[in-house]
Formats: structure tokens, sequence, C-alpha cells
């Protein structure tokens, strides 16, 4: 039996994806429009909704009843919550957006209940499938080895005495 390889190109596809994803937050503090069901979550049962933010964060859900400004401390209305701090930051350094403690801190120390709302559409934005901003398909040839069987010639007729003489 004779075997012959042959090379044969196939055709492969390459896609290359870059996402973009900004290095600023989604939202500003002050778009309450942008979802309004964080807001009115915020606005009826702001515990409620800090509790539930936390907790779509992947941090314990009772971690914001421990701030101080949430256990009725009066002695502690001049300073930045630590909890709230530690989850400004905290999101801030998970999605690398730009800013600093002390940003956080005025944030949180001017426009509380902004901020969490600001957090809340951050967490949720980013939870959400990503979109593809730029997509480029190469298509590039691949050889692939390809086995072919020769047919087998026929078996010539045998003629008893008769010599043939090639020509």
């Amino acid at each position: 039996m004779n075997v012959v390889h042959v090379n044969q190109p196939v055709a492969m596809t390459s896609t290359q994806v870059t996402v973009m994803r900004g290095n600023t937050w989604s939202s500003g503090i002050c778009d309450c429009c942008e979802d309004c069901g964080v807001c009115c979550c915020a606005f009826w049962c702001f515990p409620c909704f800090q509790c539930q933010t936390v907790s779509e964060f992947g941090e314990c859900l009772c971690l914001p009843l421990m701030d101080p400004s949430c256990m009725g401390y009066a002695g502690c209305s001049g300073v930045c919550p630590p909890i709230s701090m530690a989850m400004r930051t905290g999101v801030r350094e998970r999605y690398q957006i730009q800013g600093s403690i002390c940003d956080d801190c005025c944030m949180l120390y001017w426009c509380y209940s902004c901020s969490w709302c600001q957090m809340a559409r951050e967490i949720k934005k980013r939870k959400q499938p990503f979109n593809i901003v730029t997509a480029q398909t190469t298509t590039f040839q691949m050889p692939q080895q390809v086995v072919h069987q020769m047919p087998q010639p026929m078996p010539q007729p045998y003629s008893y005495g008769v010599v043939q003489q090639p020509m």
C-alpha cells in the first residue's frame, strides 16, 4: 500500500478583542437619575441600602452597621466613618479608579449618601458583562497534513511462455 502525505492549508480565524474600561467613576457623585432604583432604595432605607451594597461588593452584610454614625455616636459626627471610608477606597482600588484617600474622605464628609449611591452604581455597572469596543479578525492559513492512499496497481494477467519485450 502506497501512502502519500499532502499538506493542505486550513483557514483559521483569530480575533483580537480590546476592552476599554475607564479609570474614572462611571457616574458622577450627583447622577441619581442614572439609576433611580439605587437612589430610591437609599432614600427610603439607607442602612438596608448600605448593607445590600456591601454584600454586592462581596463583603460582610453587616459591615456598615459598625460605622459610628449608624450606631448613633454623636461624638463621631465630625470625622469620616471608617467603614464607609474603607468601602469607598476598596471600590476605587478594585476597579482601578483614579483618586486618593483624601478624595474619598472629602466625598464621604460632604456627600455621604450620594457617595454611597455612586459606589452602588459602580458595583452594579462593573458586574454587568463588558462591552467590546473594538474587535479585529484576522484569517491565516495553517498547513494540515492529509493522508491519501494510492490505489494498488491491478495485477496483470500472467501469460504462459510468452514474454513481452519492451519497445
